[in-house]
């Protein structure tokens, strides 16, 4: 018997309490400061175009915890009107538990939907073919290395050709230079990120570019789910990229804000923040000249071509129970401004989903993101299906397992595949 699948998105849900919204207010969700920051004069705007009061509700700033809170509120009625999702894998989930209210017919009326990059548009729909989501920024990941390492000790900095090119790539920085070759985030703790940073950019440029097949149902059993697990397991036990700071509760930490900067991790998957929050002007530890000696190759495919991973970043979305579901979608909509877009890169680091923000001065300005903009019109990206929130998890636990060299490529795909089927039952799984 399948399953629910919303449990897939949270092992624990914490009770909360909070209060409906009267008819002149509209209560919104964030997390982060730098998000409602980012959201200030988004927020002014609605109030003054509407002449309502929004407001702004602050919950745990970590992912997993907002997720989990927000989850709670939504299953007992008492949610938001108005809510940032933290990760785009939990969307499809979120639709099938009738947490969301479709916005297709106000999305495609809205003013800024021709401005938007077709990738975005096609990330916005829903299994169902339904809109339910803002997607008004985008995450833009690459391979991030540090070419000033590389180059003094006379390695290419040449984009490689495929994941063998990438994986001798590797093993040369090792060897000439003591630090570790690539990063991929992996394990447990880092959660979400295994797949996010991680898994999807193999997976996309593998023999099975999708796991999701035609019918909506998860192909997990694919020969290229394996070859992915297979380039972990390689890059673990020839000891390329650090494992033990993977293994402890913030695996983030040491790696990419501790041994990125002092060139002991030559290269790792990253996405445009990057260049401003790990290692940049908002960075404890920054890089001095960062977009000068720390240059950016795409994700290689298994034989070749390149990939440049987009997916939704913390896309907006209004409660499906909503009393003030209307307002709520117009709300929506200017959440999807260039003016809003441009905010949030500038706090954030994330990429504009509209064409037209290249044209904002103040965009111009971070030229840190610019090139990184422009690149996201050739982004690819994997389409979702209700039940991805429990692969997420799922390759979590069976990057766990390669990393603690419990099992081999194919033991870690049974351990996905198993986990997937334990949650939301075998029918869920092609």
């Amino acid at each position: 018997m399948k399953k629910t699948v919303i449990g897939g998105l949270c092992a624990i849900l914490l009770s909360a309490v909070s209060t409906l919204a009267h008819a002149e207010t509209i209560r919104i969700a964030n997390h982060g400061q730098s998000g409602i920051d980012a959201m200030k004069s988004t927020v002014e705007r609605i109030e003054k175009k509407y002449g309502v009061t929004v407001e702004v509700v602050e919950y745990p700033a970590p992912d997993k915890d907002y997720l989990t809170k927000l989850l709670t509120e939504l299953g007992a009625g008492n949610a938001p009107d108005l809510f940032s999702i933290p990760t785009a894998s939990a969307v499809a989930d979120m639709v099938e538990a009738g947490y969301l209210a479709p916005v297709t017919k106000e999305f495609k009326a809205w003013e800024g939907y021709n401005g938007l990059y077709d990738v975005a548009k096609q990330l916005a729909v829903s299994p169902d073919g339904e809109t339910y989501v803002m997607p008004f920024m985008l995450g833009i990941q690459e391979i991030y290395y540090r070419k000033d390492v590389l180059e003094k000790a006379g390695i290419s900095t040449d984009q490689p050709k495929d994941w063998k090119d990438l994986l001798d790539r590797a093993a040369e920085i090792k060897k000439k230079t003591g630090a570790y070759g690539l990063l991929f985030p992996a394990g447990v703790a880092w959660g979400g990120g295994a797949f996010d940073e991680g898994f999807q950019h193999l997976i996309v440029g593998s023999k099975t570019p999708q796991i999701v097949d035609a019918d909506g149902k998860l192909d997990l059993n694919g020969e290229g789910v394996k070859d992915v697990f297979d380039v972990y397991k390689q890059l673990i036990d020839n000891d390329l990229m650090p494992v033990q700071p993977l293994l402890g509760p913030e695996p983030w930490v040491v790696p990419k804000y501790e041994m990125f900067p002092q060139g002991k991790l030559a290269a790792t998957t990253c996405g445009s923040w990057c260049y401003i929050f790990d290692w940049g002007r908002e960075s404890k530890n920054p890089i001095p000249d960062v977009t000068k000696v720390v240059g950016t190759w795409t994700v290689p495919g298994q034989s070749g071509g390149q990939y440049v991973l987009a997916n939704l970043a913390a896309p907006w979305a209004v409660n499906a129970k909503s009393a003030n579901a209307e307002l709520a979608i117009k709300a929506l909509m200017e959440i999807g401004s260039v003016e809003t877009q441009v905010s949030y890169a500038a706090r954030i680091g994330n990429i504009p989903a509209s064409k037209d923000a290249a044209k904002n001065a103040d965009f111009q300005k971070l030229t840190e993101l610019v090139p990184i903009h422009a690149a996201a019109g050739n982004g690819v990206f994997l389409k979702q299906a209700s039940g991805f929130g429990t692969v997420s998890e799922g390759v979590a636990r069976a990057t766990e397992a390669l990393l603690r060299k419990e099992t081999d490529a194919a033991g870690a795909q049974k351990i996905l595949v198993d986990y997937v089927k334990e949650t939301l039952g075998d029918d869920a799984v092609k």
